[in-house]
């Protein structure tokens, strides 16, 4: 945990904007290939519908960062040649090399920007803006994009009800633009990133059977689906959320209701509830799209930004909380006032 440092000139978020696949997946839609029910769904976790790309035909990650990157260059007024560096926060990587950073970089014609993928699973867009930050503090980078985007639909299994949690899912890519200005108030206040591997096997995906734990050994689960502790993930996420949220306001020096929004990973309507619950927090405050999108990882920060934004919700000078938990174990956040 750590409070930010000042610096001779401050960041903005200059642009932002996101992108869904055009498949819209409902409940009812999977009561028809899953022992499920819309109303199940919707009571445990509050979804309603997702997005699920097309893979098959090409629809990847890559294609979603691309076209939620244009947005989001189109909303800053920016040409693709004015990016010093692009971050590609995801866990669905097209390939292992080259990172998928790079190939976003040339198909959106940013020249020879600096690229890379941050994999923290649903933590992965908190961390790379504090990630980017550090790195415009040393004043080499001046415009920074930061895309959150994955597609764990091609993780799950479509055909049983808690078989790595299918209903939960959905695919996306959004994100922002961090640029330099000569308003120093604009700026990180606080921030935290924090892991705990010891529980890794709590959500992980396996590559082969060496990746595997003992009883997933021996109940035959298959290899590159996702293998999830439901229960343990959301007493984890239940308990750390609430906590990490305190200690940030803490570092930074401010109240709960100083924040303006709390930009939060949507995984379960239960625990962003308990959230609100425990800080007090109106409803205004803390924004809830898991209902349209579902869980969308490293997309998910970010989509509830663009929610606010196209809402006319997001001011100078406003304080906004964005916080992450997810795979791992990670959890982190990154305050900011625009």
């Amino acid at each position: 945990m750590s409070a930010a440092s000042t610096n001779s000139f401050g960041i903005e978020i200059a642009g932002i904007a996101a992108h869904t696949p055009d498949n819209l997946v409902t409940n009812k839609d999977l009561e028809s290939v899953m022992d499920t029910s819309d109303e199940w769904i919707q009571q445990r976790t509050g979804i309603r519908q997702r997005y699920i790309a097309d893979t098959g035909n090409g629809e990847t990650v890559l294609y979603l960062a691309k076209a939620a990157l244009e947005k989001t260059l189109a909303d800053a007024k920016m040409q693709p040649t004015e990016l010093d560096l692009v971050i590609l926060a995801t866990m669905s990587q097209e390939m292992s090399c080259p990172p998928t950073a790079c190939r976003l970089v040339n198909m959106v014609g940013a020249g020879n920007a600096g690229a890379f993928d941050l994999s923290a699973a649903c933590c992965g867009f908190v961390f790379s803006m504090n990630t980017a930050y550090g790195l415009m503090q040393t004043g080499a980078y001046k415009n920074v994009a930061i895309i959150g985007g994955d597609t764990l639909s091609q993780s799950v299994e479509f055909n049983t009800r808690g078989r790595a949690g299918a209903i939960l899912f959905g695919d996306a890519a959004a994100g922002l633009i961090l640029r330099k200005t000569d308003d120093t108030s604009k700026r990180l206040l606080a921030q935290a990133m924090y892991s705990n591997g010891e529980r890794w096997a709590d959500l992980y995906i396996p590559k082969t059977v060496h990746d595997l734990t003992d009883e997933d050994k021996e109940s035959n689960d298959q290899l590159n689906y996702l293998h999830m502790n439901g229960a343990g993930v959301f007493r984890f996420a239940v308990s750390t959320f609430p906590k990490v949220i305190g200690e940030t306001l803490d570092a930074a020096g401010v109240d709960a209701n100083d924040v303006d929004h709390y930009v939060c990973h949507q995984s379960n309507r239960r625990i962003l509830d308990a959230a609100i619950e425990r800080f007090g927090l109106s409803d205004d405050k803390l924004h809830v799209n898991i209902d349209r999108f579902g869980n969308t990882v490293a997309a998910s920060v970010p989509l509830v930004l663009n929610d606010l934004k196209e809402a006319g919700k997001i001011e100078e000078g406003q304080k906004i909380m964005f916080v992450g938990f997810g795979g791992g174990l990670t959890w982190g956040t990154s305050l900011w006032q625009i």
